[in-house]
């Protein structure tokens, strides 16, 4: 555990690397970013296999140089996506839509990373239920009102506490990044009653005995949920749509071969993460029935609907092919 917390501090360190303010986009460069946890290991894969490059090469772009970028919560993604100084984005569903209505629907979605649960996890014995918290309570979660814990959140509230209630524990949630808040949750010395998490963070906090989990997004939402997307701008994909293939067959192919090589992945994710992780809990993790690498989007719309009805966003969704690329349209998505 104590080699774990080092690891995420070093994380924490490293929020995001370095990427170019001071150059035009070219046809040979694509910067992409992402965060933390293992349902980001589609795009660990296609980094150290190289995909994106092996694809690109095939359709006829020689020489794509790629560079990577990680960041904390999807505000700081979608800034950057919008500054110009990042190509492809990756965050929840929250901050996505946030995004495409704030744009009319000038970003929209490439793929989903994985169907993976987020649980609400706890060190306070006292906080059984959401109907337990107190002001002073507060819950860490990566971007206050946009992330996609955020909204779970949100949606937590108001199937607890009646319609209307969405927002009633807005006051007690805090931005921290998954690594941080894992550490403040451990160290049971801060201000952090409760984290809503991710994998591998919820599932490590919950090795230790003092920790215990409030709900499952699964619970609150009904079934799978694909809580995290892959997202560009429509003029990307239209301005540069041999590199915007190159990108999809390189999703498509890490997503498949994660599914058909556990093991693999697992060493994949520990070692371009840097992490002190053990290869088989990892493995453990994606072996888990709740656990699908899939581009295909589950309960999405759900997310869309709920935005809007709260008057988070002002863009209405009629189907979630409405805010995704064409070319996930012939899937059984949702």
């Amino acid at each position: 555990m104590k080699a774990f917390l080092r690891s995420l501090v070093a994380s924490a360190a490293l929020l995001m690397a370095p990427v170019s303010m001071d150059r035009a986009w070219s046809a040979e460069t694509i910067r992409i970013v992402e965060q933390f946890g293992t349902i980001y290991l589609p795009l660990h894969v296609i980094r150290d296999q190289k995909l994106l490059e092996k694809h690109a090469a095939a359709l006829g772009l020689e020489d794509v140089e790629v560079e990577w970028a990680k960041l904390s919560g999807g505000a700081a993604i979608n800034d950057a996506l919008l500054s110009g100084n990042v190509d492809v984005a990756a965050a929840g569903i929250g901050p996505f839509l946030t995004l495409w209505d704030r744009t009319d629907g000038a970003v929209k979605i490439i793929g989903g990373l994985a169907h993976q649960p987020n649980y609400l996890i706890t060190s306070r014995p006292d906080i059984q239920s959401l109907e337990d918290f107190k002001p002073e309570d507060k819950i860490a979660l990566p971007a206050v009102g946009v992330s996609v814990q955020s909204r779970i959140l949100q949606m937590a509230a108001e199937k607890t506490f009646g319609e209307g209630q969405h927002a009633r524990l807005d006051n007690n949630t805090v931005s921290l990044p998954h690594p941080d808040a894992t550490a403040a949750l451990l160290s049971g010395s801060t201000e952090i009653a409760a984290h809503l998490s991710n994998s591998p963070f919820q599932e490590r906090a919950l090795e230790d005995p003092s920790i215990h989990r409030i709900f499952s997004s699964y619970d609150i939402l009904g079934g799978p949920v694909t809580p995290t997307y892959v997202y560009a701008t429509v003029d990307f994909r239209e301005q540069h749509p041999e590199l915007f293939e190159a990108f999809l067959l390189a999703f498509r192919e890490a997503s498949a071969w994660i599914e058909a090589n556990k093991a693999e992945a697992a060493e994949t994710y520990v070692r371009v993460e840097n992490s002190s992780l053990d290869p088989a809990f990892v493995q453990s993790l994606l072996e888990s029935p709740d656990s699908l690498y899939t581009l295909v989007p589950a309960r999405s719309f759900d997310f869309a609907d709920f935005l809007y009805r709260t008057g988070a966003i002002k863009k209405q969704a009629t189907s979630w092919k409405d805010y995704t690329f064409e070319e996930l349209h012939g899937e059984e998505g949702s």
